[in-house]
């Protein structure tokens, strides 16, 4: 049974993938003669654009352009920028490893501080259960660039904890890797975590009502072990749900977040890019973001029919 739901979640993950990506290079593949003077210019000759449209594959029907893109996709070649001629293949290879790094540690630290202070409100309630949603609302109602100016101005400006610009890899430095990144997660990291821990809190209090978590109280068994092995299991579901749609709003966050702290990701690659109209390179970032959201809410559900036997007959 749980092989069958694995597979009918891979369906429709690809039907989901097909989708996005097709209307995306419809959007952006609709005016052939357009993209090839954005590349020549604007002063263009007409004969001039007219070959640049064929020689791109731009006169082509539409569904043929997407095989090809699709075979490329396939085979690992995503093409050439149409601007600077470089392989979209490296352009991505050194800009996503900034942006996952800093989504990844943003949701695992979500995940951690999430469950702490939602378990937390639900079970010790008033003041301090009182506090916890006036600071979530307050958390989840400014936009991460806006924290991510206040983050510069306190604490790489007035107080120069941090850096205000640039990126340290990973496997150059870990120390300076960690310091080139903590404020950009700390302004993605405070919306997500206001908005996980509401969901994890409300999961784990409509849980603690019912009658089997009453019926086990009533045995006696312990409220520790009764928490962590009845509670927190079957309050899994949403929680996990939430922190699937956190990937998708952590990808977004980051393209503001980095263009304030000037990290050389794909959300400033993708922000040049769409002005451009460099169409290939705006193909290969949707392509990295469907694929890595995709990733990100099969495992949520993975997770989800393992804690819950509920869920994989879904």
């Amino acid at each position: 049974m749980l092989t069958i739901s694995i597979l009918k979640k891979l369906a429709r993950a690809v039907a989901v993938f097909l989708v996005v990506t097709f209307v995306t290079f419809c959007m952006m593949f609709g005016n052939g003669a357009g993209i090839a003077r954005g590349v020549l210019g604007l002063n263009a000759q007409p004969s001039d654009v007219q070959k640049e449209v064929v020689k791109l594959g731009l006169d082509q029907p539409l569904l043929v352009q997407y095989g090809k893109w699709l075979l490329g996709v396939v085979t690992g070649n995503l093409g050439q920028s149409y601007f600077t001629g470089q392989s979209v293949n490296d352009a991505l290879a050194s800009r996503v490893p900034v942006t996952l790094s800093l989504v990844i540690a943003t949701l695992i630290l979500t995940l951690l501080l999430s469950v702490a202070i939602g378990v937390t409100a639900a079970v010790y309630g008033g003041w301090l259960d009182r506090v916890f949603q006036f600071l979530t609302v307050l958390g989840a109602a400014v936009p991460a660039f806006i924290i991510a100016v206040g983050l510069v101005f306190a604490f790489a400006i007035a107080l120069p904890l941090f850096p205000a610009t640039g990126y340290v890899a990973l496997s150059d430095d870990p120390a300076a890797w960690l310091h080139s990144i903590a404020l950009p997660v700390i302004a993605l990291l405070i919306g997500s975590v206001a908005s996980a821990a509401t969901q994890i809190r409300g999961a784990v209090l409509d849980v603690q009502g019912r009658d089997f978590v009453r019926t086990l109280r009533a045995r006696g068994i312990p409220e520790r072990p009764l928490l962590f092995r009845h509670v927190l299991r079957s309050a899994s579901g949403p929680g996990l749900t939430v922190l699937s749609l956190q990937t998708i709003a952590l990808l977004g966050g980051a393209v503001f977040v980095e263009q304030i702290f000037a990290l050389p990701g794909i959300g400033q690659l993708a922000n040049t890019s769409a002005q451009q109209g460099d169409v290939p390179i705006v193909m290969g970032i949707v392509l990295v973001t469907i694929v890595f959201v995709l990733v990100v809410n099969l495992l949520g559900d993975l997770a989800n029919a393992a804690l819950n036997p509920k869920a994989r007959t879904r």
